[in-house]
């Protein structure tokens, strides 16, 4: 590009999303958040607030109310008064999840098949396309006014930042994992439009994150014009990073060791019926060793006191915006929804300043394979693999004025692309038409309000995990390796591979995901080209 060329395709491209929001949205999308405001009418005030909220890199089993000794009062009295989708589906990975989330496409339909290094695919640039549309940018254009806090990763640079994708205000990390101290080399934070750098002392991302959420609701929850906040949080996500006084509460209660703690968490589970027991316990992984052959028992204790002190933060963080929320009378009818971006994360990183121990700014570690494997209990594998142990969340549903039958579970089976529609659903919003790609969602409402919803085909691919589900049955493969099909009603935890005995199930299914990934520009993870660094 000549001088001055970036700019102008800058504009363009912003010129165009306008376009597309006038024409599909409504011209008060497209004049702006005052326009939108003042063309909402006195029955606009009847339309819920929503409010998404999101951990990363948080097992399935990590929550008190789905199996787990960590404190998280915040998010158990939102089951309790609220309920519990026990079949609820991410993507596997971070930048994935969060395209489909904001979405209601597959990953690869909005340009983000993998991360956010690009690469010269579409399904593959590595930031969101103009053949979307953002939750953020279909609310704004129903007149809600549209937030966000937190962990953004869907687009590096501008213009792909949460203010050119529909939100009116935006306070987080641009970028992916980093610090909860202070930021990275080469991560990026903003508030709205301009770039951010914490302040040296009293900083920490979680606290951070969840206080501007509180204060958006502050700000925005107390007239009548609806709002819908998204708050991204990075917790637990290494480094492990923590207050002493959290770390604290947790020290030594695991030095019981990984093998342990999986019993446990799975007795509970089968007690509180988040799991069914005629689902075996999978075996420990075969490159954990066991607790009892290990050495140093209390350095491990530690890394999983630390990772339990980031979910214990996340919790207060979240009751902080809870608080909020019924400070300014919007409880009732606002819809909260939360989950994880992927399963627990079995990466090993060890990096910072050699012997710092985790906890503190100058250690970065991760707690490593054994205990992820516990955070997935029951399931197998991990973030990344689309086995249930990468791609099953727990997922909480609040909304006192519809979710009548409260501490409840559902067994329907959902997936992050249902979220849109869910929204679109009960805002009484406008999904654009073409060239925006249609949803692939169907609406969380009828699932609320106790019923059930029709049988539908959902797929998956990350790095060349593949799979399939279609009512209790699952195809799925690990990158590289064969198929295999699981009956997960009678069998979730993936022991019975059944594809030798059913290879026409398998045949169809595969065609299925076949003509699937052709329709979304997937193409096989080991012929891609090579990604190219973030620009700066």
């Amino acid at each position: 590009m000549k001088p001055g060329d970036e700019v102008i395709y800058c504009l363009l491209i912003m010129n165009r999303r306008t376009f597309l929001q006038t024409a599909s949205l409504g011209t008060a999308a497209a004049a702006g958040p005052a326009l939108a405001a003042a063309a909402l009418s006195p029955s606009d005030a009847k339309r819920p607030n929503i409010i998404l909220i999101m951990a990363d890199d948080m097992g399935y089993s990590d929550l008190g109310c789905f199996g787990s000794e960590i404190h998280t009062p915040n998010l158990d009295r939102l089951a309790t008064g609220g309920m519990r989708l026990t079949q609820f589906y991410n993507t596997a990975r971070c930048c994935p999840t969060r395209a489909s989330l904001l979405t209601g496409l597959y990953p690869h339909q909005a340009g983000i098949g993998h991360m956010v290094n690009p690469r010269p695919i579409p399904a593959y640039q590595g930031y969101l396309n103009d053949r979307c549309s953002t939750l953020a940018e279909v609310l704004r254009g129903a007149g809600y006014k549209t937030l966000m806090s937190g962990k953004w990763h869907v687009g590096e640079n501008r213009p792909h930042w949460p203010v050119d994708r529909g939100f009116d205000h935006y306070f987080g990390l641009i970028s992916g994992a980093d610090n909860y101290w202070k930021l990275d080399p080469g991560r990026k934070m903003a508030i709205d439009d301009k770039p951010y750098t914490p302040p040296a002392k009293g900083f920490y991302m979680t606290d951070a994150i969840a206080d501007h959420a509180a204060g958006f609701i502050d700000q925005h929850g107390r007239g009548e014009q609806p709002f819908f906040l998204y708050a991204a949080f990075t917790a637990p996500h290494w480094p492990l990073h923590a207050y002493p006084e959290d770390i604290a509460k947790y020290q030594g209660k695991y030095e019981k060791g990984w093998d342990a703690l999986r019993q446990e968490r799975h007795k509970r589970m089968i007690e509180m019926d988040i799991v069914d027991k005629k689902w075996p316990l999978t075996e420990r992984d075969s490159t954990a060793p066991a607790w009892e052959s290990v050495k140093d028992k209390k350095a491990l204790d530690l890394a999983m006191a630390v990772y339990a002190a980031q979910i214990d933060r996340l919790d207060q963080g979240i009751g902080k915006i809870l608080d909020k929320l019924r400070e300014v009378g919007a409880e009732e009818n606002t819809l909260v929804m939360f989950l994880s971006d992927n399963g627990g994360c079995a990466e090993v990183v060890n990096q910072g300043k050699k012997g710092v121990p985790p906890g503190p700014v100058d250690s970065y570690l991760s707690y490593g394979l054994a205990w992820a494997n516990a955070s997935n209990t029951p399931f197998r594998l991990y973030k990344h693999w689309v086995h249930e142990g990468g791609i099953s969340t727990p997922f909480i549903a609040h909304w006192p004025k519809v979710i009548k039958k409260t501490n409840s579970f559902s067994r329907e089976v959902g997936h992050l692309v249902d979220v849109m529609a869910t929204c679109v659903d009960i805002s009484g919003a406008k999904y654009p038409g073409a060239p925006i790609q249609p949803m692939e969602g169907k609406s969380l409402l009828p699932v609320f309000q106790g019923k059930k919803r029709p049988e539908r085909t959902l797929f998956w691919e990350h790095e060349g995990n593949r799979a399939v589900r279609r009512g209790k049955w699952k195809l799925v493969s690990r990158n590289p390796g064969k198929w295999e099909l699981y009956d997960v009603e009678a069998d979730r935890t993936e022991f019975k591979d059944l594809a030798a005995k059913m290879p026409a199930k398998v045949a169809d299914f595969d065609q299925q995901y076949t003509a699937w990934a052709s329709r979304c520009g997937v193409l096989p993870f080991d012929t891609l080209p090579k990604a190219g660094p973030l620009s700066e």
